[in-house]
């Protein structure tokens, strides 16, 4: 290859000049408003097409692929379609110029564009795995026009540092990608500053169409900036496109090193972001923390690492591997950091202000994963460094070395989250992990096997790489059984356990599957079931009560249910509550983690009437918004038990959309259940979870699961017609020998009759109007509500909005019917302002 260059005669290019640093600052604020309005589109974007494609993490892995794909793809193309040293219409500030308001443009477009396609995917049926890749397939098309454009900005910025360089002697091209490294800094420094607008202020404050406006404006601007700017200072102003650009010898080992470093680091963010949400609480605002601590060690790793390339007197292969092999120890530091954080004395309920706890999140997370991003960031200056041949294409070199950072990441982020994490767990992952910057430091230094007394430093570099990777791997422990199960509060219950002030557990089922962390306890008499740190049931009489009520009520109420669909698995006894009824002759479950229904129906058989082997049962492993979407069937009962509104992505199952996909999913006569929680909830979340269900179920009821005086949790309960309720009717049915199972069903749960099951009433949204008069409206296009819910998560408001909501109820005349002493009982005991049982 080396003599058939010589062969060829070919004119360099000028040789890419430092430009002073002047000339410099108005490309880094260029830089840096790129990657802030990127960071609120990738946000903005992943909220609209999860509703689309649903939020399972098959579903969020091909999101992320189709968004860095066209980043990849766009970095990589840029050099090959615009000339270099043009002027005119292809001058760098010109090209910059309008690849932000294409940016901007599509932007737009978006927002509008991707729930009208996702409209028209569904006139194409594909049910299982295959309709979910077509789906993404589709959602990847709309993600491709804007991604690609922003995958053009940053070599069209490098380009844009040639045509800036004046004429000077000529630099070492180690020298001269410097300059490139502070761009790719300035960018990332942008994205953190996205990723905390987004998070905390744009979708918290306003909606989806503000955040679109906010990131379209900053496009504009950075775009008339770009136009205004200066054109060509020390450009030829020949347009060339040279179809052998320069290499610096064994720069494909060089990409292949960068690869594994992107690799590495999106599989870590992956993993990381898992593990911490577990700790800190899996709202918004905590993916937004890990998000920005991630992106602010890249930025200052990134600049650190363009000072060293700059100063560094040796090869910068060898930094570079220097490099990976300090992100050995790191990932090794952060995995050790991260099993030792729930014993950290940090009792997050001890505040009610979330901005106080906060902090103590950012602390936490720039302890753990701070030192394993700087070196990632550092490695991106260092591989442009070695990359760069004398005389590069800047826009090229950088593009193709973005590019294969990105395929990099594109990779980690789908093999962790889909394949490892399930498989080997998340000790294992990282185990895993630590190979990939091993295998990145040999790739680093294989070029210099032929240089001079090169193979010695391959050979010591790869020994070391070997060595650092066996002591880091055995370095990594396992993740606490304790984290997984009380999250937040794992630092209190460990306390709790180790003092004697918590009853002995044991555990019995520890899993980690695609989408959720599961963990089933036996305490004393009790089992409990805890997904992702949070208790969501168990088989104490309060969560009994509460799961018999959402699946018996809306039975009872309906005159003759054949047909239910169970939103949400759990522990099962929701769904298990319809075995005993006769005439239902179908029991539909939809549950995302195919991990949870074994789990449960081996560990809560006898609590779930083994409700996971009745034959009339049928699991579907899916979004459950994406499965009411695009299922052709309707029911006769929906319940829908999710995990809890402040958990991100779960707002999606209490909007106003979801609650209207349930209406239409019903049969004449049909009724809708909703769980709603009072604990772990502030006042603005429950009236925002009353206004919103009562939009699309105008005549809704209330009904209590109350523990001694005080309110526990809600269900809401809509119909599709509404009719009186008939107390004689229930009751007779209840002692009817068919339903001789469905009365024990109830009394276990402390329901012995008609009257103490209708005695939960706890009101109407016609008599509750006052109480949520000026509540927001959670829908689509905000997800007000796991905003609202995150900033409620420790507030201690149960009590008093239970007993608020009791002070509206009356005796609903027209609503509960009956004769005799059964309706005199119920119309005197909903007199009273709190029951006890």
């Amino acid at each position: 290859m080396a003599k058939h260059r010589a062969a060829v005669s070919v004119e360099p290019p000028p040789p890419v000049a430092a430009p002073p640093r002047f000339a410099l600052a108005p490309l880094l604020l260029l830089l840096a408003g790129s990657g802030c309005a990127a960071l609120i589109y990738e946000i903005v974007w992943f909220q609209l097409l999860q509703l689309v494609i649903g939020s399972s993490a098959v579903s969020l892995g091909l999101l992320l692929a189709s968004y860095m794909g066209g980043l990849c793809l766009g970095s990589a193309a840029f050099a090959r379609l615009v000339p270099r040293n043009a002027t005119g219409r292809y001058a760098p500030r010109r090209v910059y110029a309008m690849l932000e308001l294409g940016i901007g443009a599509f932007g737009i477009l978006a927002l509008f564009g991707v729930p009208l396609i996702g409209e028209l995917s569904l006139m194409v049926p594909k049910a299982g795995l295959g309709g979910l890749i077509f789906r993404g397939f589709i959602a990847g098309l709309c993600l491709l026009p804007p991604t690609l454009l922003m995958g053009g900005t940053f070599p069209a910025a490098a380009r844009w540092v040639e045509d800036r360089a004046p004429a000077r002697p000529r630099e070492s091209a180690q020298g001269s990608v410097v300059w490139l490294g502070l761009l790719y800094a300035a960018n990332t420094c942008g994205a953190v500053a996205g990723c905390v607008l987004a998070g905390f202020y744009l979708l918290r404050v306003h909606d989806l169409a503000v955040a679109t406006y906010a990131a379209a404006s900053i496009n504009l601007a950075m775009a008339l900036v770009a136009y205004l700017l200066p054109g060509t200072a020390g450009g030829s102003g020949k347009a060339s496109l040279d179809p052998r650009p320069l290499r610096a010898p064994g720069a494909a080992w060089i990409y292949l090193s960068i690869g594994l470093s992107g690799f590495a680091a999106l599989g870590a963010e992956v993993v990381w972001t898992r593990l911490l949400s577990l700790l800190l609480g899996a709202t918004v605002y905590t993916f937004s923390i890990i998000l920005a601590v991630f992106l602010a060690g890249i930025w200052a790793g990134s600049t650190a690492g363009s000072a060293v390339a700059r100063h560094f007197r040796g090869d910068a292969r060898v930094a570079l591997a220097a490099c990976q092999l300090l992100i050995v120890m790191a990932c090794a530091w952060t995995a050790h950091t991260i099993a030792f954080l729930p014993y950290w004395p940090v009792d997050p309920t001890l505040s009610i202000d979330p901005w106080m706890n906060f902090q103590l999140d950012v602390i936490r997370c720039a302890w753990a994963i701070l030192p394993a991003a700087l070196f990632w960031g550092a490695s991106f200056p260092l591989a442009l460094a070695c990359a760069a041949g004398e005389g590069e294409d800047p826009a090229r070199l950088t593009g193709e070395v973005y590019a294969a950072n990105t395929a990099g990441a594109i990779a980690g982020a789908l093999l962790f989250s889909l394949v490892l994490i399930p498989s080997a767990g998340t000790a294992g992952s990282q185990e895993i992990l630590v190979w990939a910057p091993v295998a990145g430091a040999a790739a680093a230094l294989a070029p210099m096997v032929r240089l001079n007394r090169g193979f010695s430093w391959f050979a010591a570099g790869c020994a070391a790489a070997l060595l650092l990777g066996l002591i880091a791997t055995s370095a990594i422990p396992v993740v606490p059984w304790q984290m997984i199960a009380y999250g937040r509060r794992a630092a209190e219950a460990l306390h709790a356990a180790h003092t004697g002030a918590a009853g002995q557990a044991t555990p019995l089922f520890v899993g980690e599957g695609v989408d959720s962390s599961v963990v089933i306890l036996q305490r004393g008499d009790d089992r409990i079931f805890y997904v992702s740190g949070k208790p969501e049931a168990s088989s104490t009489p309060v969560d009994m009560r509460l799961q018999r009520m959402m699946g018996h009520l809306p039975a009872l109420v309906h005159p003759h249910p054949v047909s239910v669909l169970v939103v949400g698995f759990g522990a099962g006894v929701t769904a298990g509550s319809f075995v005993p009824y006769p005439e239902v002759q179908k029991i539909v479950i939809c549950e995302l983690e195919p991990m949870i229904p074994p789990a449960s129906g081996k560990f809560f058989a006898k609590q779930n009437n083994n409700v996971i082997n009745d034959a009339r049962t049928q699991v579907v492993y899916d979004d459950a918004r994406h499965y009411i979407l695009t299922t052709p069937d309707k029911f006769d009962v929906i319940t829908t038990d999710p995990i809890h509104p402040w958990v991100k992505g779960t707002s999606t199952l209490y909007s106003k959309e979801y609650y209207e996909l349930v209406k239409a999913h019903l049969n004449p006569g049909g009724v809708a259940a909703q769980w709603l929680p009072l604990y772990e909830s502030d006042e603005n979340t429950v009236k925002t979870e009353l206004a919103t269900f009562f939009s699309v179920f105008p005549g809704a009821t209330v009904w209590s699961n109350y523990l001694d005086v005080d309110g526990y949790d809600l269900m809401l309960m809509g119909r599709a017609e509404e009719s009186p309720i008939d107390i004689d009717v229930i009751d007779r049915r209840l002692k009817s020998p068919g339903y001789a199972a469905v009365s024990a069903s109830l009394a276990e749960a402390k329901f012995p009759s008609a009257v103490d099951l209708l005695d939960t009433y706890a009101g109407r949204a016609s008599d509750l109007q006052p109480m949520i008069a000026g509540a927001q409206i959670n829908d689509d296009l905000s997800m007000r509500l796991q905003y609202l819910a995150g900033l409620g998560l420790n507030a201690a408001e149960s009590s008093r909005l239970y007993h608020e909501v009791l002070s509206y109820r009356g005796f609903p005349e027209g609503l509960l019917t009956g004769t005799g002493e059964r309706i005199a009982v119920l119309r005197e005991r909903l007199g009273r302002a709190a029951l006890v049982f």
